[in-house]
């Protein structure tokens, strides 16, 4: 039983959003986690899944953290560290929760379908009709359980709807494999039709790939 509780205590680390992440990476695969934080969900994808994985997280603090466990993590930018890894050099590369504090993310889409042959994005959704009701209601920044800091300390630069996601993916030829909304404890739900999914999703997950004919 020893043998199993690294496993075990992995398993019980991870968020509900994180999992559905992990359920689409293959085992034994390539992975990139950019933006890995103290590397929760890399240290499940290479325990879980014997993934080759590596991480890229900006604060030292979480590089520190993910070190300690052993993982393969360094301190870098999504805006700016992301061209430096040739096309094709992972099988998945996953962006979870952190489109929203780049500076540039249609530049870091770009990059995220280049180096991997599938890119997992999640991010929330301010098309929710909670942000929109208390935008409206309240007339100030809204702050909910999937966007909880105020207007003057968030790191959320760029406000995205998964419309927008959508718009973006189009224009940047980028095909979508699967989409799927969450709600603000990271339980999945039906995506339906675009103007749906946008109204009522707190989050969106989406695996992505380049166009064969790009």
């Amino acid at each position: 039983m020893a043998l199993d509780e690294p496993e075990t205590a992995a398993a019980k680390r991870i968020r509900v959003d994180l999992q559905l992440i992990a359920d689409m990476v293959a085992p034994k695969s390539r992975v990139l986690d950019v933006g890995c934080g103290d590397g929760v969900l890399l240290d499940y994808l290479v325990h879980m899944k014997q993934v080759d994985g590596r991480g890229m997280e900006l604060s030292q603090a979480g590089v520190n953290a993910g070190v300690a466990q052993g993982l393969s993590i360094i301190q870098g930018d999504a805006d700016t560290d992301l061209d430096a890894y040739p096309s094709d050099a992972f099988d998945y590369v996953i962006l979870s929760q952190t489109l929203q504090a780049t500076r540039d993310p249609k530049n870091v889409v770009e990059q995220l379908v280049r180096i991997g042959r599938k890119a997992i994005v999640s991010f929330p959704n301010f098309g929710h009709w909670k942000v929109r009701w208390k935008l409206g209601w309240t007339g100030r920044m809204p702050e909910t359980k999937t966007i909880p800091l105020k207007w003057y300390n968030t790191p959320n630069i760029h406000f995205c709807t998964i419309q927008d996601f959508l718009d973006l993916c189009t224009e940047l030829d980028v095909e979508i494999e699967r989409a799927m909304v969450i709600d603000a404890n990271g339980r999945p739900g039906a995506f339906g039709s675009k103007w749906r999914a946008n109204l009522l999703g707190e989050q969106g997950m989406f695996l992505l790939k380049k166009r064969s004919d790009s």
